[in-house]
Order: C-alpha cells, then sequence, then structure tokens
C-alpha cells in the first residue's frame, strides 16, 4: 500500500514538472491521473487498490460518528426522564477479530460510545466482556456490534 501511495505521489509530481505547473490544481490533477494509473494496474500490485482501503478507514470514521451521535441522544433521553427506565448489564461478546490492533480498534470505538463499556478482554482475545448502560435484548446488542463495528474493522485489515 505504501509503494502506491509513493508512486501516485510520483505521479503527480512528473505530472507538475511535464506541464511546468506548480500550482496545488496540477498537483491534484496529476494525483487523479497517478490514481487512475494505479487503478488500472492493480491487478500487477500484491496488495488491494490504497483508496479501497483509505475508503474503508472513511466509512469505519463515518461509522463511529453515526453511532455517537445516535446513543448520545439515547443517552440523553434517559438522563433527562424522571424516572430511570433502563436495565443496565453485563454481557459477554466473542469476537472474529484476531490481532491485537483490531480488537483494541473495537474496544475503544465501544467505549467512546455513550452507555456502553469494555470492562474486560479475555487473555486469548476472542471475548469481550461489555457493559451496557440499556440491555432489551443481548443477541440484539450483540448482532449490532457484529454487523457495524467489527465488519467495519474487518474492512480496513483485511
Amino acid at each position: 500500500m505504501g509503494h502506491q501511495i509513493l508512486l501516485n505521489l510520483i505521479i503527480s509530481f512528473v505530472w507538475m514538472f511535464l506541464n511546468s505547473d506548480w500550482s496545488i490544481q496540477s498537483f491534484i490533477l496529476g494525483y487523479l491521473i497517478g490514481a487512475v494509473l494505479i487503478g488500472l494496474l492493480r491487478r500487477f500490485w500484491p496488495h488491494d487498490f490504497y483508496l479501497r482501503r483509505l475508503w474503508a478507514v472513511i466509512a469505519l470514521l463515518l461509522l463511529f460518528l453515526k453511532e455517537l451521535i445516535k446513543s448520545s441522544f439515547t443517552v440523553i433521553g434517559q438522563v433527562l426522564r424522571p424516572k430511570l427506565n433502563i436495565r443496565p448489564g453485563i454481557f459477554e461478546y466473542e469476537t472474529e477479530l484476531k490481532t491485537d490492533w483490531e480488537v483494541t480498534v473495537l474496544s475503544c470505538l465501544i467505549c467512546l460510545t455513550p452507555g456502553t463499556l469494555t470492562m474486560e478482554v479475555s487473555h486469548d482475545q476472542k471475548k469481550l466482556y461489555i457493559h451496557a448502560m440499556d440491555i432489551e435484548d443481548k443477541d440484539e446488542v450483540v448482532r449490532q456490534i457484529k454487523d457495524s463495528f467489527e465488519k467495519a474493522i474487518l474492512e480496513v485489515t483485511r
């Protein structure tokens, strides 16, 4: 992936040199031309096209932002009610993530989302113990984490 980024930058600087135009517009145009060329020649690279992985990172950040806003309003709604109507609980979440980095990112995303907290990660890093402020259905919460955060992390890392 690093080679592709470096090659794309070289192509953009060569484009600027050949056109004798050292403006930002010329750099962006050269960068886009380089991205198209690298995209067309992606079958010759051992790794995926780097813009695809960059898009997956952006999608993960947008997913986190969406979940952060949604859960913040839920927590604010619970706090502002005169009588608390919550069912707090701790549940075990079994993950398919394998590397330390993947498990750490999932754990941090869960902790940064209001209303949930990763309490512990098992020694084999296959299970996370999560405290949630309001659990109606444990299986539904597990499915939501698996379909959102875990799926997005897997798209970024693999």
